[in-house]
């Protein structure tokens, strides 16, 4: 047992990811329609090709992301599986076979399918849309462990990314790897993957290069790691926590007599983000039988800090730090404590959204000077080149800290919030300079638009 105290007052995966639910919204339904219509039309050219006597394994390949992303798994599988046997060095169709085995929580025929590609090719190979690229990076990623969301990030580079993928505590054969200017770690959760996080230590210190999200610093980014990083910040309050191990006596007099703040408290299982099994818990009784749900799991028992707004509303901002930047990526409105923003009714509320419009525009209305210089104070304690924060503001205008760390999700899939595409593509051409500058070019050479800076 771990028990994390901070002063009260003195001071969020698999590589290949299903979308979350959204309420229905008639602009992005347009969007997905207009997509689908793309993917319709890719999927008979390529279809016509074959027809045509052209049975190539790159047509295969092609075939089997686009039944992906029209949700036909089943022949997603299928081409895969025939650009293999066209191809069999085809290490990529192999991949994809594993990402989605995984997603469907088939996890020996996924391994099966790693494996294999592992030893063809220990990463996988993403060109950049420009000919010869910029740079060239090398991604450490853990299949079975959290990591920092890049669909989006990766999207149209001008560089070169390969990766490299982490099964255990092993690390990989390099010896193919080749050059590159740039390590990134996507090992994000320290709670699902450190014995991986040591492995990319090792590795990233054999490859010599200049290394983005540090795997040693990630391992410092668990809930009560962060509780204990970040206490005596003037304007900002961490919650204090308490890790409790399998070990720990959770009869409800026990919990009683250990925990070190009153009901009601959070509760969540260690390595998990979002809303699933996270709680709000009333009682000691209460506590005591969540608990007993995963007796073998690690879990987070959290001090319950109210930011219900004046309105009654709960509010959720999320900051991305990219170097030494700080940009807003949204914020979450809601009727409840647990606000996600997938799971509001800020698509159907046209003054929530104006209000999350304003704060990205200028969120030096809502965070003033003093919230500003904590969270540049969270950057530097954390230490991480690129992570997120999702805080709030109580009614005595302190910062609550939420969640720290490297696994926050930023996305373009923005249909039915239009006015977030700057700021999102801020983030990315922020993130996209920054590797430009550790790869030793000029950060500025192919900025789009110069990011929006907090204040």
């Amino acid at each position: 047992m771990t028990v994390t105290a901070s002063a009260p007052a003195a001071r969020p995966t698999t590589p290949v990811a299903t979308p979350a639910a959204r309420a229905p919204n008639p602009a992005a339904g347009e969007a997905r329609s207009g997509r689908v219509e793309t993917l319709v039309a890719t999927k008979a050219q390529l279809q016509e090709l074959l027809e045509h006597g052209l049975e190539d394994g790159e047509i295969r390949h092609r075939l089997g992301t686009v039944f992906f992303e029209l949700d036909d798994i089943e022949m997603a599988i299928r081409h895969f599986e025939q650009a293999i046997a066209l191809d069999p060095n085809d290490a990529d169709s192999r991949y994809w076979i594993g990402g989605i085995r995984q997603m469907m929580g088939e996890v020996d025929a996924a391994r099966t399918a790693y494996a294999a590609a592992e030893q063809i090719r220990p990463a996988i190979r993403r060109r950049a849309i420009r000919s010869p690229p910029e740079f060239r990076v090398l991604v450490l990623f853990a299949p079975y462990a959290g990591n920092t969301p890049t669909q989006y990030l990766f999207k149209d580079v001008t560089y070169d990314v390969d990766t490299l993928a982490l099964f255990g505590p092993d690390e990989p054969d390099i010896s193919s790897v080749g050059e590159i200017d740039v390590v990134l770690n996507l090992v994000s959760d320290a709670d699902q993957a450190e014995a991986m996080l040591f492995a990319a230590t090792g590795l990233a210190e054999r490859l010599g290069k200049p290394v983005v999200n540090a795997p040693g610093k990630v391992l410092h980014t668990t809930r009560d790691a962060v509780a204990v990083l970040l206490p005596g910040i003037p304007a900002l309050r961490v919650p204090r926590i308490l890790r409790l191990d399998p070990d720990t006596d959770i009869s409800a007099a026990a919990l009683a007599a250990l925990l070190p703040f009153d009901f009601p408290v959070l509760a969540r299982p260690a390595g998990t983000h979002g809303g699933d099994d996270f709680g709000k818990i009333g009682s000691p009784d209460e506590l005591a039988r969540y608990l007993a749900q995963r007796p073998d799991a690690d879990h987070y028992v959290i001090e319950y800090v109210d930011v219900a707004s004046g309105d009654g509303h709960f509010r959720k901002y999320r900051f991305m730090f990219v170097g030494e930047t700080i940009l807003p990526y949204h914020l979450a409105i809601g009727n409840d404590w647990k606000v996600h923003h997938l799971s509001t009714d800020m698509a159907h509320r046209p003054w929530m959204q104006q209000e999350e419009a304003a704060f990205l525009a200028n969120p030096g209305a809502v965070f003033n000077a003093s919230h500003f210089e904590a969270l540049r104070t969270v950057r530097d304690r954390i230490g991480l080149d690129y992570f997120g924060i999702d805080c709030g503001l109580d009614r005595n205008g302190s910062l609550i800290v939420f969640e720290v760390n490297a696994s926050m999700l930023v996305h373009d899939d923005n249909a039915a919030f239009p006015y977030k595409a700057p700021f999102v593509r801020a983030i990315k051409a922020a993130f996209d300079a920054m590797l430009r500058s550790r790869a030793g070019l000029d950060p500025t050479a192919r900025l789009l638009e110069a990011p929006p800076q907090s204040p």
